[in-house]
């Protein structure tokens, strides 16, 4: 509480909490590349990377990091979920070469009377035996309380009672966890304030679930109040809603409670956020605050105006704090200075009348649905530059068809200087079959076509299967040899519209 600079600890908890995480299974070397970069690049604190007995698959992933964090000086900060369980639990560690115990025990009367069903002394006396058995054994306890949200709300004197016995008991931290996400943030800041006055010199981690959305706000909360310790996930992952998300608590905390001190490196946030996405085959939403694909992305060109103009639209939430740049998406909404954005990335210029131009072009393709990215952009200025001729001709409507043991087949509506034909026709392909209903209709006005010498299709480098599509080709007649370009994410519709052009061509 109040405004003195103090210390937080991070706990990352994606290993152990974040594997209960619906359908997700790490196997043992992804769980050591995970634990090597949360200690020695995110610096988290402290990793909490599984629950006792478990699996043999499990032990064998725990004994891998074990071994590692010996050898670098981090096997402190390696953390096991263990039970009371007669100390199986304590063996389980001891072979497995982890040192700091995370003991479940129960933090609400209700799970004490109707999941232990004992009393709280004999709780008390179970928990004390066990960490007499780990201090044997060399192994370090912090210890939870589970459902301890719902403790507060209902049976606090049972709380207070056991964090009376656990203020004589030889353990490092006492960990909070909302186990069903329940609580507000009024909650959370009043019961841990209550909690930090009662027992100043206890380490109290708060541990928040999700179920709400309120996860980074009680997180905000209990710091406020006074918590000494924070367990967060990777990408926010966890059971049912998931867990308090890393990125986003790290960055709230850095901006809006400057007198708290945390270690984590922001730069790698995103870093090993994605690689958690690829492990865990969970992926991050798009609009996922710090490491959604779209949250340094501005859309509406009124944005990228405001950018140009002394960062308008500019918050403390710079994307180069956490490894990232800022985009400009191109679509319906861009304006010109989005597009001027991202010529300038590219390092082409635009008179006005041509971007002019490209900003319509690029309107009339988001209004079709289709994304539209840097790299189309110069695809889209070759298609719409590279084209000066007067319409005369122009293709009203098709429509191609290809089925499975049948001629493709192609119907064309066509004008040209303002008389429209109709024709039909097959072919090899559908193109083919658009060529030739073509060639049929410049007949009936004893006009010959040239010939297609060259066909190429090209999409821009990265793109994926809805990618914008240029189609180039070459062109021969008695007279000349030219070349059009059509673009479309369609490729035959592509091919189409740079025939329009070569029609329009050997008309003018």
């Amino acid at each position: 509480m109040g405004t003195t600079t103090r210390r937080l600890e991070i706990m990352d908890t994606t290993l152990r909490d974040g594997e209960q995480t619906s359908g997700v299974s790490f196997s043992a070397s992804e769980k050591l590349t995970i634990a090597k970069l949360l200690l020695e690049e995110l610096k988290v604190d402290r990793i909490e990377i599984a629950s006792a007995r478990v699996s043999e698959g499990e032990f064998e992933a725990v004994r891998d990091v074990t071994d590692w964090a010996s050898e670098h000086d981090y096997l402190n900060k390696v953390e096991v979920l263990t039970f009371i369980d007669k100390g199986v639990s304590i063996d389980w560690m001891v072979k497995a070469g982890a040192k700091v115990q995370n003991l479940l025990s129960k933090g609400s009367l209700n799970h004490l009377m109707h999941q232990l069903k004992k009393t709280s002394e004999e709780h008390f006396n179970d928990i004390s035996e066990n960490i007499i058995l780990a201090t044997q054994h060399g192994i370090e306890t912090n210890i939870y309380l589970e459902d301890w949200s719902n403790g507060m709300r209902n049976s606090k004197a049972y709380v207070f009672e056991f964090l009376d016995f656990l203020s004589t008991q030889p353990i490092k931290r006492v960990m909070l966890p909302d186990t069903l996400g329940v609580l507000t943030p009024k909650e959370s800041f009043e019961f841990l304030a209550e909690i930090k006055t009662k027992y100043p010199n206890l380490h109290f981690d708060f541990h928040a679930h999700n179920d709400y959305d309120l996860g980074v706000a009680n997180v905000m909360e209990a710091v406020r109040a006074g918590a000494n310790g924070l367990h967060l996930t990777i990408n926010g992952m966890g059971e049912r809603a998931g867990n308090a998300p890393m990125a986003s608590t790290i960055a709230a905390l850095n901006d809006f409670m400057p007198h708290i001190k945390i270690g984590v490196n922001e730069k790698v946030l995103y870093t090993v956020s994605k690689l958690v996405e690829n492990f865990s085959g969970v992926m991050i939403p798009a609009n996922k605050p710090i490491i959604g694909a779209n949250v340094f992305t501005q859309t509406a060109g009124i944005h990228a105006d405001g950018d140009n103009k002394k960062n308008l639209y500019f918050s403390d939430l710079l994307p180069e704090r956490f490894g990232r740049t800022r985009k400009y998406a191109l679509g319906k909404a861009s304006g010109k200075a989005n597009i001027q954005k991202n010529l300038q990335e590219l390092g082409l210029q635009l008179d006005d009348d041509d971007l002019k131009k490209v900003t319509q072009r690029i309107i009339e393709l988001g209004d079709k649905k289709q994304v539209v990215t840097k790299e189309d952009l110069p695809y889209i200025i070759s298609d719409v530059l590279d084209y000066t001729y007067e319409e005369k001709v122009k293709v009203n409507s098709y429509v191609l068809t290809h089925a499975k043991g049948l001629k493709p087949s192609t119907t064309v509506s066509i004008t040209i200087n303002d008389e429209t034909f109709e024709e039909n026709s097959q072919g090899d392909g559908q193109f083919d079959a658009f060529m030739n209903a073509i060639r049929s209709v410049f007949r009936k006005k004893k006009m010959i076509l040239p010939d297609l010498i060259d066909y190429a299709v090209r999409i821009p480098p990265g793109s994926r299967s809805d990618a914008l599509c240029e189609t180039i080709i070459t062109w021969k007649s008695p007279e000349k040899k030219f070349t059009t370009r059509g673009l479309d994410s369609d490729q035959t519709v592509s091919a189409i519209k740079a025939t329009e052009k070569m029609l329009n061509i050997i008309i003018n």
